[in-house]
């Protein structure tokens, strides 16, 4: 098996981030999430998906 890690970019998109999470959780190692300043409730959908966080949001 690959080790797929997998990183994305999010700012503003609580309507669409648990689709996008979802879409690739099943194959990665790895998932990355950087939120690049959100104002809505990204932060909190991504944070409900992980049980490790390494580098917490701020």
């Amino acid at each position: 098996m690959n080790n797929i890690s997998v990183c994305i970019a999010a700012k503003n998109e609580e309507a669409y981030i648990s689709q996008c999470i979802e879409s690739v959780y099943d194959i990665a190692n790895e998932i990355i999430v950087l939120d690049t300043g959100s104002t809505d409730k990204t932060k909190e959908i991504v944070k409900s998906f992980f049980k490790t966080i390494m580098h917490p949001l701020k």
